[in-house]
């Protein structure tokens, strides 16, 4: 994939299977809120160091644990509605730089990953027990790397490849949401009206997880794959009915997503519009097909003609349904009403085809949902989904080494679209910044 015109990193298409074992995030208080301990640590190699360490070290606590709107904890806070964050495994923030004894070349996370944890070990710093998550920081010169950044899914370790001098957030968040168990979201395009012939095409622009970058956070698939809906806010929907939907993101209660069965797969339907830093450029109803009940593989059902580009390049609400039917499972969903903070959604669930608007019918509310606050634009665990879940690989010593498949990577891959609208997407923040290295694959 090379980079575009516009300077966008694209997220990488194939996603290996599972792996390196997800360690359990440590619960606070009335165990609502995971605090993920999490350790960046900068490390150089024999012949390639930062070009400005200082720089690096400054800016590295902000950018993961900062306040700031940009920082991996204030996304995962707001995304999760305060039950997920990240949290520093040491008081200053970060560790490093190490100098690890192996040179760049070749672009090897595994032996990056297995020398960082006996470097830290010999620190007495050990995975399990001082910390949870392990984020492997890198200069880029001469590495080689396919990627701009890597993550094991599920699991403990991030591999972010960097050189330079400027701050942001997009590959770090997207890396730690295949931590959680998320891949990279995919798009169905199925323009006949009928989930029986999609095709795939594209990625979903819903979801940090598929091209919409931290400001579509994370889809309602991908939020119940977390564990971060309720079982009222998720409705696993057994009859026919009309349904009340808020917004996925909003404040307040009330039905945030339906969770329908359709042969084997599942159909996920959520609304969306603007709440607090999020879905500033999403509105609308949108659906997606869970494989299996594998929630983190989810992909948007997206019904348009006017959306059918791999860059995915329509208005963000061009996707929005208004009417799907599934003939083989004899599913409909159809919009009655959407906008300004709710949706009204009706669903039959034995071969009714629905249309959508008022003629869609108004029965008796199945799922009442009261009406939601005004929200606004600005600066405002894990759950089993069907997947198997790694193991983590063994192999005696201090530091156990890594399998190299089951890993997702983004930036550098072929068959990708686009993580960010304009210009490298940025990893770091405060002071001292940095920035994610663009790379296109080598032949």
């Amino acid at each position: 994939m090379k980079t575009s015109a516009l300077g966008r990193i694209a997220l990488a298409a194939g996603i290996a299977a599972l792996t390196a074992g997800a360690l359990p995030a440590t619960a606070h208080a009335d165990d609502s809120k995971v605090e993920r301990k999490t350790l960046p640590v900068m490390v150089e190699f024999s012949d390639a160091s930062f070009q400005d360490a200082d720089a690096v070290k400054a800016g590295t606590p902000d950018t993961y644990f900062g306040t700031g709107k940009d920082s991996l904890a204030s996304f995962f806070t707001e995304v999760s509605r305060g039950q997920y964050t990240t949290v520093p495994a040491v008081e200053e923030g970060v560790v490093g730089p190490v100098t690890l004894p192996m040179t760049a070349a070749g672009c090897d996370h595994n032996r990056i990953n297995t020398l960082t944890r006996e470097a830290l070990a010999a620190q007495g710093l050990v995975m399990g027990e001082d910390y949870e998550s392990l984020s492997v920081i890198f200069p880029a010169q001469k590495t080689g790397c396919a990627w701009a950044g890597l993550g094991s899914v599920p699991g403990p370790y991030t591999w972010i490849n960097l050189y330079g001098t400027a701050g942001g957030l997009g590959v770090l968040g997207h890396e730690f949401g295949h931590n959680l168990g998320l891949g990279h979201q995919g798009r169905s395009m199925c323009t006949d009206g009928d989930l029986v012939d999609c095709t795939s095409n594209g990625t979903s622009a819903k979801s940090l997880m598929g091209g919409g970058g931290p400001a579509a956070g994370f889809s309602a698939p991908e939020m119940i794959r977390a564990g971060w809906l309720s079982g009222s806010e998720a409705v696993k929907v057994d009859a026919s009915g009309t349904y009340t939907l808020r917004s996925l993101h909003g404040a307040g209660e009330g039905t945030r997503a339906l969770d329908i069965p359709m042969g084997e797969d599942r159909l996920v339907v959520e609304y969306r519009h603007a709440a607090g830093t999020l879905d500033g450029a999403i509105e609308g109803v949108h659906a997606y097909r869970v494989p299996k009940g594998a929630y983190g593989s989810s992909s948007l059902i997206d019904m348009t003609e006017a959306n059918k580009t791999v860059a995915n390049d329509a208005a963000t609400d061009a996707d929005a349904i208004t009417a799907v039917t599934d003939t083989a499972s004899k599913v409909s969903v159809a919009v009655v009403s959407s906008g300004g903070g709710k949706a009204t959604v009706k669903v039959s669930l034995d071969g009714e085809k629905l249309t959508s608007g008022p003629s869609a019918g108004k029965t008796t509310d199945a799922n009442p949902a009261p009406a939601p606050a005004p929200e606004h634009t600005g600066s405002d665990t894990d759950a089993g989904d069907g997947a198997a879940d790694a193991t983590e690989v063994r192999s005696g010593g201090s530091a156990p080494a890594e399998d190299t498949t089951d890993l997702a990577a983004t930036g550098g891959g072929s068959n990708t679209a686009p993580l960010a609208a304009t210009g490298a997407l940025l990893v770091a923040a405060g002071a001292g910044a940095l920035v994610m290295m663009r790379r296109r694959r080598r032949a």
